[in-house]
């Protein structure tokens, strides 16, 4: 999302990743501090689990993938818990394609937060898809994380986080340990699912690769011997920062211009 172009490059190293920007996304992580958003991140990303705790401002991610010779980027916004700038919460949510948010299950606050969190979605992108064309589907995932607690510390039943979603196709919930890995790896693979991305996205689901191989990642005829088997492949950016301020609301204000010109040219269209 960072500008308007038709390709997007990601540049690491001695690599220069082009990816069409129809296949570039962004993924968003919402929810109150300390339930676990940059552990269930950090379990996507590098299948590991950090025990200390270390509060996030907001982390920035990117991962590159070619699956079966196309190339897709997502970019993953990994957010603040205490929400200081709602201005900024609000421009992540805008320019978000899918979405999770977290709770604990051990603590009710974090539930009703998200609670919140999704009620803001639906009315932030409602606002945006009526200025635009955009699609209705909104894929999110609301996650109950540390599910290896004991069920004596629980304080939000299984049947409260299903009547979340129980109205909405493109909502699901989950019950997680970003600890235990326990469902992280299926959570994401219905996230995907419903956004309609190749579920090779997954973790589990395709190569993991260094950057070295950056300068022949993008080509169609990418094979390894040691990856025959494999035909889909994914790469973290070492270098990937978080696209300007300025870049999202160009963004933002481009789609809906971009609309609003295509709904004059309708209108003064002669039949």
């Amino acid at each position: 999302f960072q500008d308007q172009a038709m390709m997007k490059t990601m540049s690491g190293g001695n690599c220069n990743l082009n990816v069409p920007a129809k296949n570039s996304y962004r993924m968003v992580v919402l929810g109150a501090s300390r339930v676990g958003k940059s552990s269930i991140v950090s379990r996507f990303l590098n299948g590991r689990f950090e025990d200390q705790y270390t509060p996030t401002i907001e982390d920035f991610h990117r991962k590159v993938y070619n699956i079966r010779g196309d190339m897709y980027q997502l970019d993953i916004l990994d957010t603040s818990g205490n929400h200081p700038f709602p201005a900024m919460r609000r421009l992540s949510i805008l320019t978000g394609d899918v979405f999770i948010l977290v709770f604990s299950l051990d603590n009710r606050e974090s539930f009703d937060e998200v609670k919140r969190l999704q009620k803001q979605i639906l009315e932030v992108k409602s606002c945006l898809k009526n200025k635009t064309k955009e699609s209705a589907d909104l894929p999110m995932v609301i996650c109950g994380n540390k599910n290896d607690h004991s069920e004596v510390f629980r304080k939000v039943s299984t049947d409260e986080g299903e009547n979340l979603v129980s109205s909405d196709e493109n909502c699901a919930y989950f019950e997680v340990s970003a600890k235990k890995n326990t469902n992280v790896d299926e959570m994401f693979y219905v996230l995907f699912s419903m956004a309609k991305l190749p579920h090779e996205m997954s973790p589990s689901l395709h190569r993991k690769i260094s950057i070295q191989y950056g300068d022949t990642f993008q080509q169609k005829s990418f094979r390894m011997r040691r990856f025959k088997d494999m035909d889909a492949y994914g790469m973290i950016s070492p270098f990937a920062r978080r696209p300007s301020v300025n870049s999202d609301l160009k963004y933002i204000k481009s789609k809906v211009l971009r609309e609003g010109q295509s709904r004059e040219r309708e209108k003064c269209t002669i039949q």
